[in-house]
């Protein structure tokens, strides 16, 4: 599969979309979202950005924040949690009758997890000399439930694209069809962030501003470091958790999970002290 059948959202899933997720364990829609639509929630977390570094905060309902530097070497904030509970644009956007539809796609009970695991992701990769977010090795969404102390259970990642991103900016990559693996495959299969090889059986997500790419949380994926620095590199993403089980809210006295101990050393030059700084942080 060295590409992929692209769709238009229409307010419902077809049988044919319906279909290709439950094969592939990935599904992307063009032009989901106006350029307008993008530019407010861009504005809307820059100025959650400039908040947040005037203010020092480093966690957000126990998930820590992770800072670099842009290309003209000024600190911005790399991977926001939560971003829901400080834009009001990134909050409208996710919470958007719209998304109920991908419901079908999970079991029943499904919901968005605004208020849970670490809400709305924003993630902001750019290569440069002083960026802490650039790549991110090979991972499932879903081993995370085993730190949690749950089973793994069924789980979407809605990702809404804010830039062009192909693969002259690294770009996503998953491995079709692995959402059907067996749970061995699905901890072991990779070594988890530290393997950001090419695949000989991946798929680059190709995507624009405005586009809807979900993915299935137990699929492999990665986000391949970008052959370019500086501007040309910029990609910024936002996901939204769609999730089963109990609910489980975050608060602001909520513990860090033991994974995100590992934070810092995801997706920068520094992935090779992942596992003493696991074993530091056990």
């Amino acid at each position: 599969m060295s590409s992929y059948k692209k769709f238009t959202f229409q307010g419902e899933l077809t049988e044919e979309q319906l279909q290709f997720f439950t094969k592939n364990g990935f599904i992307h829609f063009e032009n989901y979202a106006s350029r307008e639509t993008v530019n407010d929630i861009l504005q809307s977390t820059e100025d959650v950005q400039r908040r947040w570094i005037a203010n020092g905060v480093d966690k957000v309902n126990g998930i820590p924040i992770k800072y670099g530097q842009d290309v003209d070497g000024n600190k911005i904030v790399q991977r926001f949690a939560f971003t829901n509970q400080h834009s009001d644009a990134v909050q409208r956007f996710a919470s958007n009758p719209n998304l109920d539809v991908l419901k079908a796609l999970m079991p029943k009970g499904a919901r968005l997890g605004l208020q849970e695991k670490d809400g709305v992701v924003f993630n902001h990769y750019v290569n440069t000399e002083g960026s802490n977010f650039y790549h991110m090795g090979w991972h499932t969404d879903s081993a995370r439930d085993i730190f949690y102390g749950k089973k793994v259970a069924p789980m979407l990642n809605i990702g809404f694209y804010l830039d062009d991103s192909t693969a002259a900016k690294g770009g996503l990559r998953v491995l079709p069809g692995t959402h059907k693996q067996s749970l061995w495959d699905l901890l072991f299969r990779k070594k988890y962030y530290l393997n950001n090889y090419a695949d000989e059986n991946e798929v680059l997500v190709e995507a624009k501003a405005g586009d809807l790419v979900i993915h299935d949380g137990r699929i492999w994926h990665r986000v391949a470091p970008s052959p370019v620095t500086g501007e040309a590199s910029r990609r910024r993403v936002m996901y939204i958790p769609m999730i089963v089980g109990k609910f489980k809210p975050k608060t602001q006295e909520s513990a860090t999970p033991l994974y995100l101990h590992l934070l810092p050393f995801v997706g920068t030059k520094k992935h090779k002290n992942l596992i003493p700084a696991f074993r530091k942080a056990a």
